[in-house]
């Protein structure tokens, strides 16, 4: 018999053709405008290898990343998954939500200096897209056209209605807003939340969509109060009704005495933050995002677990590379997808590439890694790491990595 010419040459297996690199530097810049609230931080992290690739990071702080950083010194950079559990377990203790944020934006770099060596984009390491773009929302809404820019802002229906004629998906306010450290009363608000609702609904029409931050501002019982109140004005979802503090026990019963789709996770971090309410089906969507959860890694399992159960992924609004980063992983992710994206399409001084937007919708490209070219002369450098950290870990027999 003849074997097929295929199954002739099979024994013969050809390699990837990653080359033999090791990780030599971590470097960390200050961007232009360094965002200081540390859930959205845009702070820069390189990692140089000595075949000449350095990858592209976002997140964390500076002591968080020189903490992470020495994990990663002398190790092949293309072994991502070990790196990101060694990582995780080298410090003895798990860490808490802003050290994983720092891990997360050092596994942007690992994914982006992979899909740099291959020629390929890193929506193409992870299987490819499934959609042709991702929608997105906006915080705030669009200035209608022929507004003057600096005046007075326009009212709440204008920018609704303007920001659905924008081409995003939908409009997004919240929660009866008021000046920072001004009098916040959840009780009286409830009613203020539901006329802004009305407004909003009236200004996308009957077949825009809108959506609503709550922000952990109201005690259980005002949440409820506030979703009954606007059920008739069907919002794509409601975001963080209650407190994060509290969440596991108030969303279920919310769930079962409101019809409004729910979201939450904003501030959250890796998939055990997330498990038991997307299990549960106690969610609709889940506000997971990068690089809080620990980076595409991470995202990647939470995006599995979410499509096994039907919720969707709403990620929450972070750094532009990060953001560039959601679209390469989310857009291979199935169950509905929608972005928070406020640039507007507007240059971003230290990135000369980034996601790439238009009409409210953000696409993948073909560039390799994650698409981002920097400014480089823009940063300030405040921080390098070239020695390895400390390892406080097992080996199981079979090359595995346990706890010390």
């Amino acid at each position: 018999m003849t074997l097929p010419a295929a199954a002739a040459i099979w024994p013969f297996r050809t390699e990837a053709a990653l080359p033999k690199a090791k990780i030599t530097r971590i470097r960390i810049y200050r961007p232009p405008n360094l965002n200081e609230l540390f859930n959205q931080s845009n702070m820069i992290v390189t990692v140089e290898t000595d075949i000449g690739i350095t990858g592209i990071g976002e997140g964390g702080s500076k002591d968080t990343l020189e903490q992470c950083a020495g994990t990663l010194i002398g190790k092949n950079p293309f072994k991502i998954e070990a790196l990101w559990q060694e990582m995780y377990i080298a410090w003895f203790y798990p860490p808490g939500r802003e050290k994983v944020h720092a891990l997360g934006a050092l596994d942007l770099a690992l994914w982006d200096i992979k899909g740099r060596a291959l020629g390929l984009p890193v929506h193409e390491l992870l299987g490819g897209t499934v959609r042709n773009y991702c929608e997105c929302y906006v915080t705030g809404g669009v200035r209608p056209s022929g507004s003057q820019q600096g005046g007075a802002r326009p009212g709440l229906k204008e920018r609704a209605r303007a920001t659905i004629e924008a081409g995003y998906r939908a409009f997004r306010i919240g929660a009866g807003d008021t000046q920072i450290g001004g009098v916040f009363n959840s009780h009286e608000r409830v009613r203020k939340v539901a006329a802004d609702c009305k407004e909003a609904r009236e200004g996308v029409g009957p077949d825009g969509d809108w959506c609503i931050d709550f922000h952990q501002r109201f005690d259980f019982s005002d949440a409820l109060r506030a979703c009954k109140l606007i059920e008739e004005y069907e919002p794509y979802f409601v975001e963080d009704p209650v407190r994060d503090e509290h969440a596991h026990q108030d969303l279920p019963k919310l769930r079962q005495m409101t019809t409004v789709p729910l979201t939450h996770g904003e501030e959250w971090g890796q998939r055990w933050d997330f498990n038991r309410l997307v299990e549960n089906h106690d969610i609709d969507y889940i506000r997971a995002t990068l690089p809080n959860v620990g980076g595409i890694t991470e995202m990647m399992k939470i995006a599995a677990m979410c499509e096994t159960h039907a919720v969707g992924i709403i990620p929450h609004f972070t750094g532009p590379i990060a953001t560039a980063a959601l679209v390469n992983c989310l857009s291979t992710f199935s169950g509905p997808v929608i972005m928070e994206y406020n640039y507007g399409g507007r240059p971003i001084d230290h990135l000369s590439e980034c996601l790439d937007f238009k009409n409210g919708k953000a696409h993948t490209n073909d560039r390799p890694g994650l698409g981002v070219t920097m400014e480089m002369k823009l940063l300030t450098q405040i921080g390098e790491v070239t020695q390895p950290g400390r390892r406080n870990l097992f080996v199981r027999p079979d090359g595995s990595l346990t706890h010390w």
